[in-house]
């Protein structure tokens, strides 16, 4: 007798189709498809990462470093090629050379090195930090952060001239003028006074391991605001945003003390 399909408890790996035969599930598919575009992926990560260290490579050279038969090699190029990530050149040979058309040499373009840049001079800031530490122990890391800062303080207290002495209504200010920096920052007000937040971090990778970049830079928020902050969130801790909170400030009025409407 047949053993009936299904009798093991697992689904069936393949499915019937007209004409007899069977071919994979759809499930199965779509993940094989999947697993295979991270690889790719994961694949062209390191050829960048190659060439950005050797600068230019033939397929053959980026092939045999990677373990990749040339077939495979050059299918990723053919993708980095039509995506703008490198450009071909055809190699310099100096004296004599055999017959045949010279290999391609293969190299970053401007545009993928500067994708790469960013993690690159973070790596550098950081080693740079870690020296300062070792040499000058943890007031020099301080001294460093508050010298970073202080150009972009300057910066901000330009552009927040006009903003008067209320606290919230020089963080709006402040909000504009760190937008202006590249932060995407906002304020707004809350029951408790308000808020500062600042949705992206130029040095976020580096302030993870040297939290003195972001005291140093709540430092300046202070300054800036008027009154004392405090920071809630940041994006180095793995925050999805820089937030911070600025207090309400009591109005007098005589002997009356009142409070900043935040419901508004």
């Amino acid at each position: 007798m047949k053993k009936a399909a299904g009798l093991s408890g697992y689904p069936p790996a393949t499915e019937p189709v007209a004409g007899g035969g069977s071919r994979p599930r759809r499930a199965e598919l779509e993940s094989t498809q999947s697993a295979s575009a991270s690889a790719d992926l994961s694949t062209r990560d390191r050829v960048t990462q190659l060439l950005l260290e050797r600068g230019a490579a033939t397929a053959a050279q980026l092939g045999s470093a990677l373990g990749l038969s040339p077939a495979a090699i050059r299918r990723h190029l053919d993708a980095m090629l039509a995506d703008g990530d490198v450009i071909a050149g055809e190699q310099v040979v100096r004296g004599s050379r055999g017959r045949g058309r010279p290999a391609k040499v293969f190299a970053l373009t401007e545009a993928a090195r500067v994708r790469c840049g960013t993690h690159h001079y973070d790596n550098m800031a950081t080693a740079a930090l870690r020296w300062i530490a070792r040499t000058g122990g943890s007031v020099a890391v301080e001294a460093f952060a508050a010298e970073q800062v202080s150009a972009l303080e300057a910066r901000c207290r330009a552009a927040m001239e006009d903003a008067g002495d209320d606290p919230l209504a020089r963080a709006e200010a402040l909000a504009g003028a760190l937008t202006a920096e590249g932060y995407a920052a906002n304020a707004s007000t809350i029951a408790s006074g308000g808020q500062l937040c600042q949705h992206h971090c130029p040095v976020a990778h580096v302030a993870a391991e040297f939290p003195q970049l972001c005291e140093a830079e709540t430092e300046v928020i202070s300054r800036l605001v008027g009154t004392h902050v405090q920071r809630l969130a940041t994006i180095a801790h793995g925050d999805g945003v820089c937030t911070t909170h600025i207090p309400a400030q009591p109005r007098k009025s005589g002997k009356t003390v009142t409070t900043v409407r935040t419901d508004r």
